[in-house]
């Protein structure tokens, strides 16, 4: 099976090239190869390579950023992934598209199931909204998967800023009042091929919108200290968290205070397992401390 992925560079796309095998061809594309702000690249691209399904992991993740760049983020975040998602339809090739916790507002006191209703509280939370509704209008064999505070061993993430930080200051200040469920992005990864591999076997119930993400809930300070942890126990710099609240800590975009989202329905769908959270960061923690210095 071939399975094309749009967007070459990021964490998601990283991991999904890294599931390439005998059985799986991962063919991912970056902007040299198909322009994702041209729908006539797009479709060009589609008829190159002849995937059984497509995984868009482009986005524009700049959270704060966005607040400066709406026209940016509505580019990349939702009139792209409409005319992947038109290409795709067009030629009856399954669509996957990875979307956010920041659709919600973040004030139900539970894990959000992904018949809650949307209500963005940012620009790039509702650009990300506006990618879903583009997708969906488009028709088509499409999934969405929504997913919350992703890191890997590469690129720009939380992870990776907390060991960045530690390796200067002896104690850091982080936000111990917004709650998550941190995801691999190896993880998502898994997830995403399976519902593109669902899709392509014609299975309805692969079809819709879907939630992923690590098992278990964290606050970005238990997530903090998590990694230290892990990061003393391999010899890698950490340091001590200084819990604080959203109010001391202001960014340009809002954050949802609750961002867990309930993994129940994939998993039912995919036969799919969210892995602990804990337990995937240690695994991401041995690929960094494996990394030449």
């Amino acid at each position: 099976m071939k399975i094309l992925v749009l967007g070459k560079n990021g964490q998601l796309a990283q991991a999904l090239a890294a599931r390439n095998s005998d059985k799986l061809a991962i063919v991912a594309l970056g902007r040299e190869a198909c322009d994702l702000l041209r729908p006539d690249s797009i479709a060009a691209a589609l008829a190159r390579e002849a995937p059984n399904a497509v995984i868009n992991a482009a986005a524009y993740t700049a959270v704060d950023k966005a607040e400066s760049e709406p026209d940016a983020a509505m580019a990349l975040n939702a009139v792209a992934p409409g005319a992947m998602a038109a290409a795709c339809a067009a030629r009856g090739t399954p669509f996957v598209h990875v979307s956010t916790d920041y659709v919600f507002d973040g004030l139900k006191t539970s894990p959000y199931v992904e018949t809650d209703p949307i209500a963005p509280q940012s620009v790039y939370g509702r650009t990300k909204a506006e990618g879903e509704a583009a997708v969906t209008h488009a028709g088509g064999e499409a999934a969405i998967l929504r997913t919350s505070w992703v890191y890997a061993s590469t690129g720009a993430n939380f992870v990776r800023t907390m060991l960045r930080l530690a390796a200067t200051r002896e104690e850091l200040g982080v936000v111990a009042d917004q709650l998550g469920r941190p995801t691999w992005a190896r993880d998502l990864a898994d997830a995403c091929l399976a519902s593109a591999i669902a899709l392509a076997n014609r299975d309805a119930a692969a079809r819709g919108v879907f939630h992923y993400g690590g098992a278990g809930d964290a606050t970005w300070a238990d997530f903090a200290d998590a990694i230290f942890a892990e990061a003393a126990k391999r010899g890698m710099p950490s340091a001590r968290v200084n819990r604080i609240t959203t109010a001391d800590y202001p960014t340009p975009a809002k954050r949802p205070a609750n961002s867990r989202l309930a993994t129940t329905k994939i998993e039912a769908a995919l036969g799919l397992r969210a892995r602990p959270w804990r337990e995937a960061l240690a695994l991401c923690m041995d690929e960094i401390a494996a990394q030449p210095a």
